[in-house]
């Protein structure tokens, strides 16, 4: 049964499973040499956007829980660029580029945002 407290809430948690539900589906059509390399690049990148978003927020102080926010910003730009270079090698077709390229916008506009709702927040 899937949790619908804490980080579940989060309209950014929910928005990157739909991301990298998509990202996975297509990334599986990247060529087989690819699956210890940048498919697996672009994957984990993703995911550790995710992962990092909740690891900071279980940390005792807003300091580590930004530390982990930035490491997830650091993430999503490591995604765009796994992304940039799949289009270029012609692992994806411009379409499914502009799609997920304008899902990760989205996803970096809404952590940047908590990441300054955060930051104010007073302990």
């Amino acid at each position: 049964m899937l949790k619908t407290a804490g980080y579940h809430n989060l309209l950014i948690w929910q928005r990157g499973k739909e991301f990298i539900k998509r990202l996975y589906a297509v990334t599986e059509n990247f060529p087989r040499s690819e699956i210890h390399g940048l498919q697996s690049q672009t994957r984990r990148a993703a995911v550790s956007l995710l992962l990092n978003l909740v690891e900071g927020q279980r940390r005792s102080s807003r300091k580590e829980f930004l530390r982990f926010l930035d490491i997830a910003d650091a993430s999503l730009v490591e995604v765009e660029a796994c992304l940039e270079i799949a289009l270029y090698l012609s692992y994806l077709k411009e379409d499914e580029y502009d799609k997920l390229e304008n899902k990760r916008r989205e996803l970096a506009i809404m952590l940047r945002s908590f990441i300054k709702s955060v930051y104010q927040t007073r302990t």
